[in-house]
């Protein structure tokens, strides 16, 4: 006597998916989406597209992730994002890119032999011609834990947030992705945008973005691999993201902290500061000494080989001290400490 054999009904991927969902047995967790210095929120504006500026803003660097971050990358197949974020930024036409990457080398090499005669006459290579980075770009991603456990290993941790479907289909090597970039002055070292957040989409390409169609082979694995995808989509969301922040801002250069900030400057301990006892010496000949804290009553007028003691008391810009003829008020940026 034969055994009935059982038959299932057929169920789609996504019926599967919404009936986990409904019984509370697939977990989909929030992701924050990506926020940036001014207050935008929410998507930047369509996600296949790079936004742009009118004209350049000036120099930018892209600096290279921590070696934790490329760590990271390499073990789910994926190179430094730094070209690809170049890409993204010279598609923007916010900044000028200067080369700070590994072709720096070849750059220095090049005025090394020109340095050491190498070179022929007139090819015009050497000291002082590079330009400044204005503004650096750092950008960072973390992956968190694989093992969400539940249906197809990563489906409950990327929920919603990366592409229910995608996760399933696609394998993927992480539970979810978190990019952040952040651009700040290079000369005064303060943070001008930032922005982070997570991608949504699986089926995102890079190389149709930046080149209109399907090139890109040198992106590697960011237009090749599920991971790639992902993780090229939130850094184009955080680009966009920070040019919608900083695009209608006339000037991005940070050349002094903001009034707090030199507040406080003023406020504490000065650095380079004298203690008393220390012997000064004028910097230059005929450096008058005062009798009081201003240009008043002069006690002597000092050759740039006087020493003078410094009494550990400075007023209104001048510095007590105690010379040849007595005690007297001398100013202090005539004076360089021994």
């Amino acid at each position: 006597m034969s055994t009935p054999s059982l038959r299932l009904p057929r169920l789609s991927l996504s019926a599967v998916a919404a009936a986990l969902v409904a019984a509370g047995a697939l977990a989909l967790p929030h992701v924050a989406q990506a926020q940036t210095l001014g207050g935008a929120s929410g998507p930047a504006g369509d996600a296949g597209k790079v936004e742009k500026c009118d004209a350049p803003k000036g120099t930018l660097a892209v600096v290279e992730p921590q070696d934790a971050v490329l760590q990271s990358l390499l073990k789910i197949g994926l190179q430094s994002p730094t070209g690809m974020i170049r890409l993204i930024v010279q598609q923007s036409n916010c900044f000028q890119i200067v080369e700070r990457g590994a072709a720096f080398q070849n750059l220095m090499q090049e005025r090394a032999l020109a340095a050491d005669g190498q070179m022929q006459g007139g090819q015009n290579v050497g000291k002082g011609q590079m330009v400044a980075a204005d503004f650096v770009v750092t950008p960072s991603v973390v992956f968190s834990n694989p093992n969400a456990g539940g249906v197809g290993g990563g489906l409950a941790g990327f929920g919603g947030a990366l592409g229910l479907f995608g996760a399933i289909a696609g394998g993927l090597k992480f539970k979810e992705a978190q990019t952040s970039m952040t651009m700040a002055d290079t000369r005064s070292g303060i943070q001008v945008a930032a922005a982070e957040g997570s991608a949504q989409k699986t089926d995102f390409n890079i190389g149709a973005v930046l080149f209109g169609g399907g090139a890109g082979a040198a992106l590697g694995g960011y237009t090749s691999t599920a991971e790639g995808k992902i993780v090229s989509a939130s850094f184009l969301d955080n680009w966009n993201k920070i040019v919608l922040a900083i695009r209608d801002n006339p000037s991005l250069i940070q050349a002094k902290g903001s009034a707090a900030s030199q507040a406080n400057a003023a406020g504490s301990a000065k650095a380079g500061a004298g203690n008393a006892g220390d012997v000064y010496l004028p910097k230059i000949a005929g450096v008058k000494a005062y009798k009081t804290a201003s240009e008043g009553a002069v006690v002597a007028t000092l050759g740039k080989s006087d020493e003078v003691i410094y009494g550990g008391e400075e007023k209104d810009g001048f510095m007590k001290v105690e010379t040849a003829k007595g005690t007297a008020w001398v100013k202090a940026l005539m004076m360089r400490k021994q």
